[in-house]
């Protein structure tokens, strides 16, 4: 399969042209050249028109490669507008002219298409529902398609500091790291730093300036993700590299805490602080088991993506980001003692209400024969007046 650009745009999205963007989401497609002339097209290959000053979803690209003769359209005010098409080599000239005459095709086109064609979309990799889009791209509306790209780069069922404190700041790092050519994995390889630099100052009771470290780090992991995302550089090892560092690093930075505790009093559990670990270590390990049960064998989704109660409780689940605010409140008050205890416990509950969850879905595998997201089930356009929906989907993308 080959594909082509029409009517390139000069706006630059983070940093990228419209020929460099496609170029990349194309790659996550399938093997594909580009042709830089429509006339060249061997016969009996099928090739893919793609208007250069539209912004596509990628859910529209992955739809066109897998059908042929059909042409995409959209509505523009009054107006309705072919912006993409897969033909054959048969009709690729003339389709290529109609596009370009912004007409629709003639001849042996089978279909055409409509975003109002394709499904919403449950997306399992980012944890949420939203309506796919294409969308005109001029200089006057260069920031708002940004932050299109940006807000569509994030999950929608998360931790409340990712959802609510790093976003802004998240966006100005992001736009920097994307002028600059700064790639996720750089950004990745310096979160590593900052990881193991905080736990080596809370093993030496540096307590303070390891959560200054820390609280980087937990930013800097919500950089790389969405800089990989808005520049279409993500890669298996880079999401290799980025998960394997989250999943591994938070309770060896509880462990250093508490070594790095000038004294210990158990004041909540009353227990020693080598149980604490234990309590720490497998309620975390247990924990992420439950989790990957249910993904792989239950639901085939994320345990947190089930109903709307489980994506409320994502915000506060005893993960690093909830558990860095106990640490560090109980620094503020002067007892980081308890403040591991508080990380103790509530991982300790947290896993338990996940087995509880497990248990749940289950037996309602095994009463309805599959689960289903509610992620999967409401409609971001019209679903708009539940909390749950505002909360975590986005609204369409419209644009003049």
């Amino acid at each position: 399969m080959y594909w082509c650009l029409l009517k390139s745009s000069d706006v630059r999205l983070w940093s990228l042209s419209s020929k460099l963007r496609l170029e990349r989401m194309l790659k996550f497609v399938g093997p594909m050249e580009f042709l830089e002339d429509i006339q060249d097209l061997p016969v009996g290959d099928s090739v893919l028109i793609l208007r250069g000053d539209f912004l596509f979803d990628e859910r529209v690209l992955h739809t066109l490669t897998k059908r042929e003769n059909v042409v995409f359209q959209v509505q523009l005010g009054t107006r309705t507008v072919p912006v993409a098409a897969h033909v054959p080599a048969a009709q690729a000239a003339g389709v290529y002219q109609a596009l370009e005459e912004e007409i629709l095709p003639r001849g042996e086109i089978q279909q055409v298409m409509g975003l109002e064609d394709l499904s919403l979309g449950f997306s399992k990799k980012l944890k949420k529902s939203d309506t796919p889009y294409v969308l005109p791209v001029h200089s006057d509306k260069q920031i708002i398609l940004e932050e299109l790209l940006f807000s569509g780069s994030y999950k929608g069922v998360t931790d409340l500091v990712t959802k609510f404190l790093w976003p802004v700041p998240a966006k100005w790092v992001t736009r920097f790291c994307a002028m600059q050519g700064i790639r996720p994995n750089h950004v990745t390889a310096l979160s590593l730093i900052f990881t193991v630099g905080a736990g080596v100052l809370f093993w030496k009771g540096y307590l303070a300036w390891g959560l200054v470290l820390g609280w980087i780090m937990t930013f800097l992991d919500t950089v790389d993700g969405k800089l990989a995302r808005v520049t279409v550089t993500s890669t298996r090892w880079g999401n290799i590299f980025d998960h394997g560092i989250d999943l591994i690093h938070p309770p060896l930075w509880y462990v250093a805490w508490g070594l790095g505790l000038s004294s210990f009093s158990s004041g909540l559990l009353g227990v020693s602080l080598e149980t604490l670990f234990w309590i720490i270590f497998g309620g975390y390990i247990l924990g992420r088991f439950v989790e990957g049960i249910f993904h792989r064998w239950v639901a085939g989704f994320g345990i947190f993506c089930w109903r709307p109660v489980d994506s409320f409780y994502r915000l506060v689940t005893a993960r690093r980001n909830p558990n860095l605010i106990l640490l560090t409140g109980s620094l503020v008050f002067g007892r980081p003692d308890l403040g591991l205890e508080a990380v103790a416990i509530w991982t300790a509950l947290s896993t338990l209400i996940l087995l509880g969850r497990l248990a749940m879905g289950m037996l309602e595998k095994n009463m309805k024969g599959s689960l289903t997201s509610w992620l999967a089930e409401i409609d971001p356009v019209n679903g708009r007046d539940s909390l749950a929906v505002r909360l975590f989907t986005n609204p369409p993308a419209t644009i003049k």
